[in-house]
């Protein structure tokens, strides 16, 4: 287990600022423009910042919560509450007034960082229901006559001020914090009921930031681009991870425009869900097939030369003779341009947050992309497993961090314990207990098991396994994640069939996959709707669904499926901010679509 070595992160951060004090720390885009910040000028921004928030009468460990997409102020607000002694909320931006209220009322949070005008509004139209909220910070917007909403701006000047009539106050408040003090409140997005507050230490952070340094795959040298929503803890680990190591990152939570900035930043590496590769890979293979062609047939010799490539290397081999000199031209006609998406400079990415199919991994693989993957929870602090990018098993979540200890019950249930697990959900005593055993052991409620090299394998969530009237289970994400690699057209999928005699599907599709799907197979580019219930994307699914089935035992083929009639969104309620699935809330929507494919069943 990684030795301690900083008490709090407010120490590992001031640490950072004073030992590279003119490194790089931040390139943030201001327009079109990408500006640069040392970490001495972070160090003044945060400094600013917390006075900011002492002017304001904050207290030791009372909450603060940012509610805002991903960019630099996310973090030098952070930096600031964190070391003002208080503690950080985090709210997703896309959060509705509703869910905002009830998280700033069940955290006893005091002030609010909000983004913009259109995030206060949220918060001044839940006003009347929150009166221990005594302040919003809003970054970009304007101030109220009231004094209730004052601009960042405002609040380090105010700050500023109060450093210069406290002399030495801030250094005193943040060295008084200690390892066990409140860092960081995180609700977790589950798909039904209200949801809960993990607590997060400030020696849950450290931890995390000692053992991801620990293993070596990170440096000063590298940088980072830095997109995922820092609301949430993959987000929040890699900057914790920054504070340790100290590269530099690149920081843009604009999805719509994250390849064009790839381009442009060119960074080492990138943590990312699954998602946004699915997404990638979509598009690179539509493309593909768009050209037709002379260009199909090169780029479908390639995939091939490069999935052998992949095997041999996956087995610490590398290739010889024939194979050598094909992937060499492969590589040059086909991979450099799959790279060139990313910046050319990617030494590797991390996958979390939800599975990450093994098809897509080992195309990307075969491109000189590794994908590592990883895996945690909210409440364990984001990151327990991690593939290593020189030593990695697709279809692993990779060997336990050091520091991490892990248990395998009878049933399969996963179990871990370690400085990064959470003291807790806020005010759930009774959740809590159903969660963390008298032994400190946190029950993951994933099921998988560890190889013969220590690798961790993940089968499915508990609550998730499907259980069919005849007594047989089946892991939906494995089904799923094979499934969205066999066609372009998948958008998502979800398996049903718990308590039914026979498993089913639905399945989405993106408006983006319409006109490349058209144009690569000769069809007239056509609206959403014509193209959903064109026979042409019926036929393709049903051969995509006949032939996974011929692979699977009788008890879990996919007997139906149906199409949706739109893609599914986080805007509609169907994914998380993480854009995981929600499936019990999918499943609620098209629950008499579902019934419908058992009428005149059994179950």
């Amino acid at each position: 287990m990684p030795a301690a070595s900083f008490k709090s992160v407010a120490e590992m951060f001031h640490h950072r600022v004073r030992s590279t004090p003119d490194g790089e720390a931040y390139h943030f885009r201001v327009g079109s423009d990408w500006r640069t910040m040392l970490w001495k000028e972070v160090g003044v921004r945060a400094r600013n910042i917390a006075c900011g928030l002492h002017s304001l009468g904050l207290k030791q460990e009372e909450r603060v919560a940012i509610q805002s997409g991903t960019r630099l102020e996310w973090i030098l607000a952070d930096m600031g509450i964190l070391c003002a002694g208080a503690a950080c909320t985090t709210i997703y931006p896309s959060s509705t007034a509703e869910e905002i209220s009830y998280i700033v009322k069940d955290s006893d949070t005091c002030m609010v960082i909000a983004e913009n005008d259109k995030q206060v509004a949220k918060l001044q139209a839940a006003r009347a229901g929150l009166p221990g909220l005594r302040a919003i910070i809003v970054v970009e917007g304007t101030a109220s006559a009231d004094g209730w909403v004052l601009t960042l701006d405002e609040l380090e000047r105010r700050g500023a001020e109060w450093d210069r009539e406290h002399p030495g106050e801030y250094d005193k408040i943040a060295e008084s914090i200690g390892p066990s003090h409140l860092a960081t409140l995180i609700y977790t997005s589950g798909t039904t009921g209200n949801p809960k507050g993990v607590i997060l230490t400030h020696d849950c952070w450290v931890f995390e930031g000692e053992a991801i340094d620990s293993i070596g795959i990170l440096s000063p040298a590298d940088k980072q681009f830095l997109f995922l929503p820092l609301a949430h803890s993959f987000g929040k680990v890699l900057e914790c991870a920054q504070l340790r190591i100290g590269f530099s990152t690149a920081i843009d939570g604009d999805i719509d425009t994250l390849v064009a900035n790839l381009a442009v930043q060119k960074p080492t590496f990138m943590g990312a869900v699954p998602r946004i590769f699915e997404k990638v890979y979509n598009k690179i293979v539509s493309g593909a097939k768009e050209k037709g062609g002379m260009s199909l047939k090169i780029f479908t010799w390639a995939v091939g030369v490069g999935k052998e490539v992949s095997k041999l290397r996956q087995a610490g081999q590398e290739p010889s003779g024939l194979l050598s000199i094909k992937y060499s031209i492969a590589d040059k006609l086909v991979f450099t341009k799959i790279r060139a998406v990313f910046g050319g400079n990617i030494r590797f990415f991390i996958s979390g947050a939800a599975p990450l199919s093994r098809e897509i991994a080992e195309f990307f693989h075969g491109a000189g992309i590794v994908i590592a993957e990883g895996y945690g929870l909210t409440e364990s602090s984001a990151a327990s497993f991690v593939n290593r990018p020189d030593s990695f098993r697709f279809g692993t979540v990779g060997p336990p961090l050091p520091g991490v200890e892990v248990r395998i019950e009878a049933d399969g249930e996963i179990l871990l314990r370690g400085r990064g697990i959470m003291r807790g959900y806020y005010n759930k005593a009774e959740q809590t207990a159903e969660t963390l055993n008298p032994e400190g052991w946190l029950l993951t409620g994933d099921i998988g098991h560890l190889d013969d090299a220590g690798f961790l394998k993940i089968t499915d969530r508990k609550k998730d396994l499907i259980k069919t009237s005849g007594g047989k289970y089946v892991a939906p994400q494995e089904l799923e994640g094979k499934l969205k690699t066999r066609s372009t057209l998948i958008s998502q999928v979800i398996v049903h069939g718990n308590n039914r005699n026979f498993c089913t599907a639905l399945v989405s599709i993106a408006p983006e996959t319409v006109g490349p799907y058209c144009r690569g197979n000769g069809l007239e580019v056509m609206e959403y709707g014509a193209f959903l219930a064109h026979p042409a994307v019926k036929a393709e699914l049903d051969k995509v669904f006949a032939d996974y089935n011929k692979e699977l035992p009788s008890y879990s083929t996919i007997k139906k499926y149906a199409i949706l009639p739109k893609d599914l969104s986080q805007d509609e309620g169907d994914l998380t901010p993480s854009l995981k699935v929600k499936r019990k809330a999918v499943e609620a929507k098209y629950k008499a679509l579902l019934d419908g494919f058992y009428v005149g069943q059994l179950a």
